[in-house]
């Protein structure tokens, strides 16, 4: 397989993010009419899942199950003397198999090796898979992410610098991962040993799981969150407390939301919302949006929104800006 990212992907790389907009519309003087062209077809799970790997990682278990599973991708320049901050990725889909694996994140886990961030790209049961949902789905997540201080005694990896990312579905897992250091003793999700993580970097995540519920036909086409949850919002109203971010803030972390303007599974009023909630709340967040943009653009590194979220888990790991 080639090294280099498919036609499509090196010209949006190439091309200003000016050149990637909406076109303004053309007037057409010798027929009188107006013509307004085409917007840029947005990009779709199948187009991210076909960009090239560098890195195809160390497929490594953390439970029995056979998706109980991580991809480990390692700096070239890490070694015990200089142990790596990491990333801890986790895949959307709309918690329902079908519809992604970790190789739709494994495109950004291998650019953030690259950029100098190991990356530990988990794989977890969604809730059509046996044993997954509630709560099956959440245990597997958090012990994925406890597994890294098992992956640190074997590989050149920082603890004490730890990011969460996540997209769509994995957004709001990788946010409910921040939260978990406050659930109560009695809740099922309770137990395993949280790390500390310096922050998390939302990609188009869904972090009201109340609201999303009113869109889910419209976005994921199926019951998601009902079927995540064993349950509607208002007939599971703790579980719904227990999971979805809006309902946990503060979570004690900076949060970061990036998606684009055309992100109509993360819109930019939903996101802004959750914003506002946890500024509110004490926590510091921010959304950042890229124009043009839609949902699964930002989880491929070589557009002006994968550009983003590198910059942005580089930056809560208080790294160097990449020079570009």
């Amino acid at each position: 397989m080639s090294n280099s990212p498919p036609r499509f992907l090196r010209a949006l790389g190439a091309l200003p993010l000016a050149a990637t907009l909406l076109t303004a519309p053309a007037v057409a003087c010798a027929q009188g009419n107006v013509q307004r062209s085409a917007a840029p077809r947005l990009m779709r799970a199948s187009d991210v899942d076909t960009v090239p790997l560098r890195d195809a990682g160390t497929r490594i278990a953390y439970g029995r199950d056979s998706l109980q599973f991580g991809e480990l991708r390692l700096p070239p320049e890490a070694t015990n003397s200089n142990r790596a901050p990491i990333a801890i990725v986790i895949h959307g889909g709309c918690w329902y198999s079908p519809y992604a694996s970790v190789r739709n994140s494994a495109p950004l886990a291998d650019a953030l090796a690259q950029s100098g961030v190991a990356t530990w790209n988990v794989e977890y049961r969604r809730y059509d898979n046996p044993g997954g949902g509630w709560t099956g789905t959440f245990r597997d997540v958090a012990d994925g992410a406890d597994y890294v201080r098992t992956l640190a005694k074997l590989y050149p990896i920082d603890t004490m610098r730890i990011v969460l990312t996540g997209h769509s579905a994995g957004g709001h897992l990788a946010l409910w991962l921040a939260s978990r250091p406050a659930l109560d003793s009695a809740s099922p999700l309770f137990g395993g040993t949280p790390l500390g993580a310096r922050g998390v970097v939302s990609v188009g995540g869904i972090a009201d799981l109340r609201e999303f519920y009113g869109r889910e036909r419209n976005t994921c086409g199926n019951p998601a969150v009902e079927s995540l949850l064993g349950g509607t919002p208002d007939s599971v109203p703790t579980r719904l407390h227990e999971t979805s971010p809006i309902e946990r803030l503060p979570l004690g972390v900076p949060t970061v939301h990036i998606a684009g303007d055309r992100d109509f599974i993360a819109p930019v009023a939903v996101r802004e919302a959750y914003v506002t909630a946890a500024r509110s709340r004490g926590d510091s967040a921010r959304a950042v949006t890229i124009v043009g943009d839609g949902h699964f653009e930002a989880m491929t590194p070589y557009t002006a929104a994968g550009r983003a979220v590198i910059d942005a888990i580089r930056a809560l790991l208080d790294l160097p800006p990449i020079v570009r």
